[in-house]
């Protein structure tokens, strides 16, 4: 009794910040605990030590403990595996985590909206009663003389009702102890605000209706079609906008319009974009052009009159609204405008929520959401060539029923492929008026074309329908049957098939895609941008790797986001497409009820479905490519060089191209000391089986070394790999070695297998690209860093020599390296393509390396070496280079 009693008496731990509340719930339980000790002290139940002063019960110290819980933090409830927070509307596994939660962010902030919520009702009243031309100001006058007033919500929607907050409850007191209120003549019902509970609303992404199409339904309508253009036809019924979602639009488009002009009389709300286009899809973004030309004619008469009559009544007998009184539409700034585009948004339209300014934008928009219509949109002060592009879109549609299908499926196999459709405003991927654009040139190009140009349309227009706007020239005919039907008879299946043909193929990098002209135009300089009649050129911008311009506004690429990798991406998946395009399960559906046409076409990225021209993802690891690519610098000439390249037009891509490859050649050649070869000498060891253990060979008498590898120009161009072989009469090679032809000297037939064509190192050399086959037997690229610090160390001839230029001392390190192998063992040969790529700024030229033979696995070693070097030694020696 006496160790009870001791017990008994020891104080319940309490914590500095409690409140009075939790001590007396903590109290509480003390004597609660103290009472249950007395009935399982002598109990069998395990003992378990709680809180350090009594030994109980497992189950009674859980039970003690969520009772403690309840009475300290109200808004925390048992549960049978916990507690739960219903102001924050989580669960809590145990104990530790309650106190965690009640102390975090999350709860403290809700903890203080509710008082503040609940502060706010208690201070505010429901006033009824009033005209919805009852504005904020005359409620807060009338109701100033109970209390200060802090704020009056009205109803935006019906405008039958207010809410008028005061800053003291001393005020809703007074008015509420007033019967009766009358203000101007209205007689105003007034009564408490009603008191709801304080609900925490989680917020979802919620996906509007009809935002993706379901692949599998959309899968299973497509394997019934009967061919690929009623597949085609049927992605345009699924995707496109129904009717109801034309008829929102509308009614969306009538409410900003009565809502603006009652602020911006005679201002205009115009829709542009996808909504309008014909290529719409379910759920895009509503884009609305906001005309305030006639406003700015209106503001401007209202002031002379103004002045003449010396009141606020213009001409025409309406008032000028005191939004207007406070801004210059013609002087203001694009983000002045915008800022009060906003404001009337976001207090005068019914249902208009998240309203965001974004004036930093190419183009300034604001943007927002319809909460009824769950409608996202644009809407932009400064975007009229928009509208004149939204109508070229509309013209070519009526065109050519083509066009429509072609589009829809183009851009659904785009997303698929992940290759558009950026999701979040910004990135790397092509966008869908990019995407349609490159649909149109190609239709353009088609013999006979399927669509004409802008040039062509400009023709066709009358006088009335000549358009020039910020000073772009966009004319063309306002009606489709002003232009005369297209020739070409092809389905929908042939173009398809076509379309990823034709951009699998095509040279972005040297070319610009004009659908003015209908045709390729080359990429120039940066520094050549305008032609000889003053027009600009078709290069937009530094270093594009995809150039598409806009019909109109021929500065703007529309596809300048994209970079490398998109490219790439997109032509490797036209290329895959184009391969499927071709088989039989794109152009035949099957009698098995087995997917086909653009049911695997469509297939995601992904290594779901064969033959489906997914590729990327679905393979293990691509191979890496032995590619090096040297840009046109221009800086890296001399001034005489780069001024004769900047006097030609059309030649100057291969001009600089022969400069290049003949130094290429010399680096390859004079510097590292290759030798070229026959790349016949190669093809038979390159087929020979690898199944066998062992090849045995006999080498004829090899022919005596020819010097130097610095004079790499006396050696004949025949030469084969065996005239370097040292001598052995029976050697034997690994598997999976290739065992190379013997040599019977360079004037030889017999060098290359019987009934072949020789392939000389100099063969295929053109204008734009060039093929070298070299033999390599030395490791010119190992220990070249300490060859070249001995020689700095060395006598005066080395230092003469790294006077005279690093190419020199380069050579001399190749000469220092091969004289210590005097009978190398190592044998390298490979192939070299060259070829010019892209034009103007993002001219390249592309040095493609292929293995022949590999006799040691040390290629890899040897191309890495070539990577950093090559690209070096090059532009020191295009440096060097005199004007001819």
């Amino acid at each position: 009794m006496a160790g009870e009693k001791k017990r008994n008496q020891q104080p319940y731990p309490r914590d500095a910040g409690c409140t009075e509340r939790v001590i007396a719930a903590r109290e509480f339980a003390r004597f609660c605990v103290t009472s249950v000790y007395n009935w399982v002290h002598s109990s069998h139940y395990p003992p378990l030590q709680c809180g350090g002063s009594f030994d109980l019960p497992h189950a009674v110290c859980l039970a003690l403990t969520r009772s403690l819980k309840m009475e300290a933090y109200p808004d925390i409830k048992t549960t049978p595996r916990g507690f739960r927070c219903t102001l924050c509307d989580v669960n809590l596994p145990n104990a530790p985590t309650v106190d965690a939660h009640v102390k975090g962010r999350k709860h403290q902030h809700l903890f203080r909206l509710r008082a503040t919520r609940k502060a706010q009702e208690q201070n505010s009243v429901f006033v009824s009663g009033i005209k919805p031309d009852t504005s904020q100001m005359q409620l807060k006058e009338y109701f100033q003389q109970f209390g200060p007033v802090a704020d009056v919500i009205m109803d935006k929607d019906k405008g039958s009702y207010a809410i008028v907050e005061f800053e003291e409850q001393v005020g809703t007191q007074a008015t509420l102890d007033q019967l009766q209120h009358d203000m101007d003549g209205l007689k105003l019902k007034v009564k408490p605000r009603e008191k709801k509970d304080f609900n925490v609303v989680i917020k979802k992404k919620q996906e509007s209706k009809n935002t993706q199409v379901n692949l599998e339904v959309l899968s299973r309508e497509l394997c019934q079609a009967a061919s690929v253009n009623e597949q085609m036809l049927r992605v345009v019924e699924s995707f496109q906008l129904n009717e109801n979602e034309r008829n929102s639009r509308e009614l969306l488009v009538k409410l900003l319009q009565e809502v603006f002009t009652e602020f911006l009389p005679d201002c205009e709300i115009l829709p542009f974009g996808s909504t309008i286009n014909t290529f719409g899809v379910h759920s895009c973004d509503m884009d609305l052009f906001l005309d305030l030309e006639k406003t700015k004619i209106f503001q401007s008469r209202s002031k002379s009159s103004t002045e003449q009559a010396g009141d606020c009544q213009s001409e025409d007998g309406r008032s000028e609204d005191s939004i207007l009184s406070d801004i210059d539409l013609t002087t203001a700034s694009a983000v002045e405008v915008l800022d009060l585009v906003a404001t009337v948004l976001r207090k005068c339209v019914p249902g208009v929520q998240k309203v965001q300014t974004l004036p930093t934008a190419r183009l300034p928009v604001i943007k927002f959401h319809h909460r009824d219509l769950n409608l996202h949109g644009d809407i932009s002060i400064n975007n009229r060539l928009a509208l004149r592009n939204t109508r070229f879109l509309q013209l070519c549609s009526g065109l050519d029923a083509r066009l429509r299908p072609l589009v829809y499926t183009i851009r659904f196999w785009a997303k698929q492929k992940q290759l558009a459709g950026n999701p979040f405003g910004g990135g790397p991927l092509l966008n869908n008026y990019a995407l349609t654009l490159l649909v149109i040139f190609f239709l353009q190009t088609r013999d006979p074309p399927v669509l004409p140009s802008v040039d062509q349309l400009k023709d066709m227009a009358c006088e009335e329908e000549e358009c020039v706007i910020e000073g772009w020239d966009c004319t063309f005919p306002s009606q489709p049957i002003a232009v005369p039907p297209s020739k070409n008879t092809e389905d929908l299946c042939t173009l398809l098939a076509a379309f990823f043909s034709y951009y699998s193929q095509f040279d972005f990098l040297a070319s610009v895609v004009s659908v003015r002209e209908a045709r390729q135009l080359p990429q120039y300089p940066q520094t050549q941008t305008t032609q000889d009649n003053g027009a600009p050129r078709s290069s937009v911008g530094p270093k594009r790797k995809m150039t598409v311009l806009d019909p109109f506004e021929l500065s703007h690429n529309v596809a300048g986001n994209v970079n490398e990798r998109s490219l790439k991406s997109f032509q490797r998946e036209c290329g895959d497409a184009e391969k499927y395009c071709r088989s039989l399960q794109y152009q035949r559906k099957s009698t098995k009820g087995k997917s086909w046409g653009l049911v695997r076409l469509f297939a995601p990225r992904c290594p779901t479905v064969p033959g489906a021209g997914g590729g990327g993802q679905g393979e293990a690891k691509e191979e890496r490519r032995l590619e090096i690519r040297l840009p046109f610098r221009p800086e890296a000439l001399p001034g005489s060089v780069c001024s004769q390249l900047s006097t030609l037009s059309e030649g100057f891509r291969e001009q600089w191209f022969a400069m290049v490859r003949v130094v290429v050649k010399k680096v390859l050649q004079e510097v590292l000391g290759c030798r070229p070869a026959r790349e016949e000498d190669f093809e038979d060891q390159m087929n020979t089986s690898i199944s066998s253990d062992t090849v045995t060979m006999d080498t004829a008498n090899p022919v005596e070394e020819q010097g130097s590898h610095a004079q790499a120009e006396d050696l004949p161009t025949s030469s084969c790999l065996s005239s370097d072989t040292p001598a052995s009469s029976d050697c034997t090679l690994q598997m999976g070695q290739k065992r190379p032809l013997s040599s019977t000297g360079p004037d030889s037939s017999s060098g290359s297998p019987q009934g072949k064509r020789q392939r000389l190192s100099s063969a295929g050399e053109g204008p734009g690209s060039a093929c070298w086959c070299l033999v390599q037997r030395h490791r010119v690229w190992a220990g070249r860093r300490r060859v070249r610090r001995d020689m700095l160390k060395s006598g005066t001839t080395e230092a003469s020599l790294s006077e005279e230029g690093g190419v020199a001392m380069e050579v001399r390190v190749t000469e220092l390296i091969t004289a210590k192998e005097p009978d190398p063992l190592d044998l390298l040969a490979f192939r070299v393509g060259a070829e010019v790529v892209g034009g103007g700024d993002n001219m390249e030229a592309l040095l493609r390396f292929t293995p022949l033979y590999d006799s040691s696995g040390l290629f890899q070693d040897f191309f890495h070496f070539l990577e950093s070097f090559i690209p070096k030694t090059t532009e020191v020696l295009l440096g060097l280079q005199e004007e001819k």
